[in-house]
Protein backbone atom coordinates (compact mmCIF):
# COMPACT_ATOMS: atom_id res chain seq x y z
CA UNK A 1 0.00 0.00 0.00
CA UNK A 2 2.77 2.54 0.76
CA UNK A 3 4.33 1.84 -2.16
CA UNK A 4 0.93 2.88 -4.26
CA UNK A 5 0.75 5.82 -2.47
CA UNK A 6 4.35 6.71 -3.43
CA UNK A 7 3.91 6.01 -6.83
CA UNK A 8 0.59 8.22 -6.88
CA UNK A 9 2.38 11.04 -5.10
CA UNK A 10 5.29 10.78 -8.55
CA UNK A 11 2.14 10.87 -10.80
CA UNK A 12 0.82 13.62 -8.94
CA UNK A 13 3.79 15.67 -9.31
CA UNK A 14 4.12 14.47 -13.28
CA UNK A 15 0.43 15.50 -13.90
CA UNK A 16 0.75 18.95 -11.66
CA UNK A 17 4.35 19.63 -14.07
CA UNK A 18 2.05 19.08 -16.91
CA UNK A 19 -0.43 21.60 -16.35
CA UNK A 20 2.28 24.08 -15.79
CA UNK A 21 3.80 23.13 -19.36
CA UNK A 22 0.22 23.08 -20.84
CA UNK A 23 -0.30 26.53 -19.56
CA UNK A 24 3.04 27.61 -20.66
CA UNK A 25 2.56 26.34 -24.21
CA UNK A 26 -0.89 28.10 -24.48
CA UNK A 27 0.68 31.27 -23.55
CA UNK A 28 3.29 31.03 -25.99
CA UNK A 29 0.18 29.74 -28.85
CA UNK A 30 -1.69 32.79 -27.76
CA UNK A 31 0.83 35.41 -27.98
CA UNK A 32 1.97 33.82 -31.51
CA UNK A 33 -1.27 34.15 -32.51
CA UNK A 34 -1.42 37.89 -31.72
CA UNK A 35 1.77 38.29 -33.94
CA UNK A 36 0.63 36.17 -36.61
CA UNK A 37 -2.27 38.48 -36.93
CA UNK A 38 0.10 41.69 -36.90
CA UNK A 39 2.74 40.17 -38.91
CA UNK A 40 3.21 42.41 -41.50
CA UNK A 41 3.95 45.61 -39.13
CA UNK A 42 6.05 43.66 -37.22
CA UNK A 43 8.34 42.57 -40.12
CA UNK A 44 8.34 46.52 -41.53
CA UNK A 45 9.06 47.84 -38.29
CA UNK A 46 11.23 45.45 -36.38
CA UNK A 47 12.44 42.03 -38.15
CA UNK A 48 13.94 43.50 -40.92
CA UNK A 49 14.48 47.25 -39.95
CA UNK A 50 18.42 45.82 -39.51
CA UNK A 51 18.40 46.89 -43.64
CA UNK A 52 17.86 50.37 -43.65
CA UNK A 53 20.81 52.55 -43.32
CA UNK A 54 19.37 54.44 -41.17
CA UNK A 55 18.54 52.44 -38.27
CA UNK A 56 19.40 53.77 -34.79
CA UNK A 57 22.75 51.87 -34.48
CA UNK A 58 24.55 52.58 -37.45
CA UNK A 59 23.37 56.40 -37.35
CA UNK A 60 24.89 56.28 -33.51
CA UNK A 61 28.13 54.29 -35.06
CA UNK A 62 28.28 57.23 -37.72
CA UNK A 63 28.07 59.74 -35.24
CA UNK A 64 30.39 58.18 -32.57
CA UNK A 65 33.23 57.35 -35.43
CA UNK A 66 32.52 61.16 -36.80
CA UNK A 67 33.06 62.49 -32.84
CA UNK A 68 36.95 60.86 -32.94
CA UNK A 69 37.60 62.23 -36.58
CA UNK A 70 37.62 58.69 -38.29
CA UNK A 71 35.95 58.12 -41.53
CA UNK A 72 33.50 54.94 -41.54
CA UNK A 73 31.31 53.23 -43.92
CA UNK A 74 28.63 52.99 -40.93
CA UNK A 75 27.72 57.05 -42.59
CA UNK A 76 27.30 55.91 -46.34
CA UNK A 77 25.40 52.43 -45.34
CA UNK A 78 23.31 51.11 -48.40
CA UNK A 79 21.26 47.71 -48.09
CA UNK A 80 19.17 45.66 -51.13
CA UNK A 81 16.62 45.89 -48.70
CA UNK A 82 14.55 43.31 -51.12
CA UNK A 83 14.62 39.85 -49.89
CA UNK A 84 13.04 36.91 -51.86
CA UNK A 85 11.18 34.45 -50.85
CA UNK A 86 11.99 31.13 -53.94
CA UNK A 87 9.11 28.41 -52.35
CA UNK A 88 5.43 28.50 -52.57
CA UNK A 89 5.05 28.12 -49.64
CA UNK A 90 7.91 29.84 -48.01
CA UNK A 91 6.67 32.95 -46.84
CA UNK A 92 3.64 31.32 -44.97
CA UNK A 93 5.72 29.03 -43.19
CA UNK A 94 8.12 31.52 -41.71
CA UNK A 95 5.39 33.78 -40.76
CA UNK A 96 4.31 30.71 -38.54
CA UNK A 97 7.54 30.09 -37.18
CA UNK A 98 8.04 33.76 -36.77
CA UNK A 99 5.11 34.18 -34.39
CA UNK A 100 6.22 31.17 -32.30
CA UNK A 101 9.42 32.36 -32.07
CA UNK A 102 8.27 35.57 -31.04
CA UNK A 103 5.65 33.84 -28.98
CA UNK A 104 7.96 32.23 -27.13
CA UNK A 105 10.25 35.00 -26.32
CA UNK A 106 7.50 37.57 -25.08
CA UNK A 107 6.13 34.93 -22.94
CA UNK A 108 9.08 34.28 -21.33
CA UNK A 109 8.80 36.08 -17.76
CA UNK A 110 5.24 33.97 -17.70
CA UNK A 111 7.28 30.24 -18.53
CA UNK A 112 9.44 31.58 -15.77
CA UNK A 113 6.51 32.56 -13.10
CA UNK A 114 5.04 28.68 -14.42
CA UNK A 115 8.41 27.10 -13.54
CA UNK A 116 8.53 28.98 -10.38
CA UNK A 117 5.00 27.94 -9.47
CA UNK A 118 6.06 24.43 -10.08
CA UNK A 119 9.22 24.62 -7.64
CA UNK A 120 7.75 26.95 -5.33
CA UNK A 121 5.45 24.01 -3.28
CA UNK A 122 9.10 22.12 -2.45
CA UNK A 123 10.64 25.04 -0.54
CA UNK A 124 10.49 25.88 2.74
CA UNK A 125 8.31 29.66 3.56
CA UNK A 126 11.37 31.30 3.85
CA UNK A 127 13.28 30.57 0.82
CA UNK A 128 9.78 30.95 -1.16
CA UNK A 129 10.09 34.24 0.11
CA UNK A 130 13.45 34.86 -1.35
CA UNK A 131 13.19 32.56 -4.32
CA UNK A 132 10.49 35.60 -5.96
CA UNK A 133 13.26 37.72 -6.66
CA UNK A 134 14.22 34.71 -9.51
CA UNK A 135 11.71 35.72 -11.95
CA UNK A 136 12.12 39.36 -12.22
CA UNK A 137 15.90 39.02 -12.68
CA UNK A 138 15.56 35.98 -15.06
CA UNK A 139 13.33 37.87 -16.82
CA UNK A 140 15.38 41.20 -16.65
CA UNK A 141 18.33 39.13 -17.50
CA UNK A 142 16.55 37.85 -20.92
CA UNK A 143 15.53 41.08 -22.17
CA UNK A 144 19.10 42.92 -21.83
CA UNK A 145 20.37 40.19 -23.65
CA UNK A 146 17.40 41.20 -26.32
CA UNK A 147 17.95 44.32 -26.26
CA UNK A 148 21.86 44.23 -26.70
CA UNK A 149 21.34 41.41 -29.47
CA UNK A 150 18.46 43.71 -30.95
CA UNK A 151 20.46 46.77 -31.03
CA UNK A 152 23.89 45.55 -31.40
CA UNK A 153 24.61 42.37 -32.35
CA UNK A 154 22.24 42.09 -35.08
CA UNK A 155 23.11 45.28 -36.85
CA UNK A 156 27.19 44.70 -36.59
CA UNK A 157 25.97 40.58 -38.73
CA UNK A 158 23.98 42.52 -40.93
CA UNK A 159 26.57 45.53 -41.75
CA UNK A 160 29.38 42.14 -42.00
CA UNK A 161 27.31 39.73 -43.95
CA UNK A 162 25.65 41.85 -46.55
CA UNK A 163 28.92 44.01 -47.37
CA UNK A 164 31.34 41.19 -47.72
CA UNK A 165 32.26 39.98 -50.77
CA UNK A 166 34.60 37.68 -52.47
CA UNK A 167 34.34 39.28 -55.74
CA UNK A 168 31.98 42.30 -57.41
CA UNK A 169 31.52 39.20 -60.08
CA UNK A 170 29.12 37.45 -57.21
CA UNK A 171 25.87 39.46 -56.36
CA UNK A 172 24.27 38.29 -53.43
CA UNK A 173 20.79 37.39 -53.35
CA UNK A 174 19.36 37.08 -49.76
CA UNK A 175 16.49 34.91 -48.93
CA UNK A 176 14.33 36.29 -46.73
CA UNK A 177 14.50 32.62 -44.56
CA UNK A 178 18.04 33.09 -44.19
CA UNK A 179 17.44 36.95 -42.55
CA UNK A 180 15.06 35.81 -39.76
CA UNK A 181 16.69 32.71 -39.13
CA UNK A 182 19.66 34.90 -38.45
CA UNK A 183 17.68 37.14 -36.43
CA UNK A 184 15.89 34.74 -33.84
CA UNK A 185 19.19 32.69 -33.56
CA UNK A 186 20.66 35.93 -32.45
CA UNK A 187 17.98 36.87 -30.44
CA UNK A 188 17.41 33.40 -28.60
CA UNK A 189 21.31 32.74 -28.40
CA UNK A 190 22.34 36.28 -26.81
CA UNK A 191 19.66 36.45 -24.39
CA UNK A 192 19.98 32.78 -23.00
CA UNK A 193 23.63 33.60 -22.89
CA UNK A 194 22.64 36.54 -20.51
CA UNK A 195 20.99 34.59 -18.08
CA UNK A 196 24.71 32.98 -16.98
CA UNK A 197 24.47 34.33 -13.59
CA UNK A 198 21.34 32.68 -12.37
CA UNK A 199 23.06 29.25 -13.73
CA UNK A 200 25.68 29.90 -12.29
CA UNK A 201 23.86 30.39 -9.08
CA UNK A 202 21.86 27.34 -9.06
CA UNK A 203 24.73 25.60 -9.20
CA UNK A 204 26.35 26.90 -6.67
CA UNK A 205 23.17 25.80 -4.85
CA UNK A 206 23.42 22.85 -5.64
CA UNK A 207 27.45 22.22 -4.65
CA UNK A 208 28.52 21.72 -8.28
CA UNK A 209 30.49 24.54 -8.73
CA UNK A 210 32.55 27.23 -6.41
CA UNK A 211 33.89 30.17 -6.64
CA UNK A 212 37.56 28.68 -6.43
CA UNK A 213 36.09 26.59 -9.18
CA UNK A 214 35.19 29.48 -11.38
CA UNK A 215 38.41 30.89 -10.43
CA UNK A 216 40.19 28.44 -11.50
CA UNK A 217 39.15 27.92 -14.63
CA UNK A 218 38.63 31.63 -15.62
CA UNK A 219 41.08 31.39 -18.05
CA UNK A 220 39.74 28.13 -19.57
CA UNK A 221 36.31 30.29 -19.67
CA UNK A 222 37.67 33.04 -21.50
CA UNK A 223 38.92 30.72 -24.43
CA UNK A 224 35.25 29.44 -24.17
CA UNK A 225 34.13 33.00 -24.50
CA UNK A 226 35.63 33.85 -26.87
CA UNK A 227 34.71 30.72 -29.11
CA UNK A 228 31.04 31.38 -28.06
CA UNK A 229 30.76 35.02 -29.00
CA UNK A 230 32.45 33.91 -32.56
CA UNK A 231 30.03 31.78 -33.14
CA UNK A 232 27.13 33.92 -32.42
CA UNK A 233 28.55 37.12 -34.52
CA UNK A 234 30.62 37.71 -37.68
CA UNK A 235 33.46 36.59 -37.94
CA UNK A 236 35.59 39.91 -37.68
CA UNK A 237 37.76 41.12 -34.35
CA UNK A 238 35.69 43.87 -33.36
CA UNK A 239 31.89 42.04 -33.13
CA UNK A 240 33.43 39.36 -31.09
CA UNK A 241 35.12 41.88 -28.53
CA UNK A 242 31.49 43.72 -28.03
CA UNK A 243 29.77 40.54 -27.22
CA UNK A 244 32.84 38.79 -25.33
CA UNK A 245 32.97 41.89 -23.04
CA UNK A 246 29.23 41.36 -21.94
CA UNK A 247 29.81 37.72 -21.17
CA UNK A 248 33.11 38.39 -19.33
CA UNK A 249 30.97 41.05 -16.88
CA UNK A 250 28.58 38.41 -16.43
CA UNK A 251 31.05 35.20 -15.59
CA UNK A 252 32.35 38.18 -13.00
CA UNK A 253 29.31 38.75 -11.66
CA UNK A 254 28.31 34.99 -11.37
CA UNK A 255 32.00 34.55 -9.33
CA UNK A 256 30.59 37.17 -6.71
CA UNK A 257 27.31 35.52 -6.61
CA UNK A 258 28.59 31.82 -6.10
CA UNK A 259 30.66 33.36 -3.38
CA UNK A 260 27.79 34.41 -1.61
CA UNK A 261 25.95 31.49 -2.11
CA UNK A 262 29.39 29.53 -0.53
CA UNK A 263 29.74 32.59 2.42
CA UNK A 264 25.98 31.79 3.12
CA UNK A 265 25.53 27.78 3.66
CA UNK A 266 28.79 28.14 5.28
CA UNK A 267 27.33 30.70 7.83
CA UNK A 268 24.35 28.26 7.91
CA UNK A 269 26.38 25.05 8.44
CA UNK A 270 28.19 26.99 11.38
CA UNK A 271 24.80 27.92 13.37
CA UNK A 272 23.05 24.84 12.43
Amino acid sequence: MKKNKNEMSFLDHLEELRWHLIRSFAAIFIIACVVFVYMTPIYNNLLIVHLDGDFVTYKFFCEAFQLIGVESDFCSLVFDDKLINVDATGQFTMAIWTSLILGLIFSFPYIIYELWRFIAPGLSPKERGKSRWFIFLASLLFFIGLLFSYYVIMPMSSFFFYNFEITDKIINTIKVQSHISLLTNTLLGVSLVFELPLVIYFLSRLGLITPAFLRKYKKHAIVVVLILAAVITPPDVASQIVVAIPILILYEIGIIISKRVEKNYKKKFKNG
